[in-house]
């Protein structure tokens, strides 16, 4: 499982309605994380959970000095999840990237709505999501910008 987590300002997600028009916003977070969720083979619920955890502790806020000494739970942070089974595209060959490295969407939706869970359980109040493998339009106000990469393969 791999992870693009963008600290934010805010995040808003929203999805293509019947006009074609991305019309129907399914989640928002204030201060917090979006959360780019890729799932490949081989991937259960242990890296979801291992990275949930990560995610909920990762001390990339700013504290009282200006350090990057705080967690999404210590700010009262919240979490936008959105899948992205482009995380797994393979771009070495060609100029049309494969993707067969992601996940099928019957292992990867509950998985990625597995990890959105497991946020709520290690304490965050606020986990929104976008909608499995609807086109949606992300706004990213990355903050800082901060950008973390997390890979459950660099965790294990």
């Amino acid at each position: 499982m791999r992870i693009i987590l963008q600290r934010v300002q805010h995040g808003r997600v929203r999805v293509d309605g019947a006009d074609g028009r991305y019309s129907h916003t399914t989640g928002a977070v204030e201060t917090g994380f979006v959360a780019l969720v890729g799932v490949t083979h081989g991937d259960t619920r242990y890296e979801a959970e291992l990275l949930a955890k990560k995610t909920a502790h990762l001390r990339v806020f700013e504290d009282d000095a200006g350090k990057m000494n705080r967690s999404a739970l210590q700010v009262g942070g919240g979490v936008l999840v959105i899948s992205q089974f482009t995380l797994y595209a393979d771009a070495r060959k060609g100029r049309r990237p494969s993707f067969t490295d992601a996940a099928a969407p019957d292992v990867a939706a509950p998985l990625v709505d597995y990890y959105a869970e497991r946020l709520r359980s290690e304490g965050l109040t606020r986990v929104e999501k976008g909608v499995f493998g609807a086109m949606m339009l992300v706004e990213i106000h990355n903050d800082g910008p901060v950008t973390i990469i997390l890979d459950s393969e660099d965790l294990k």
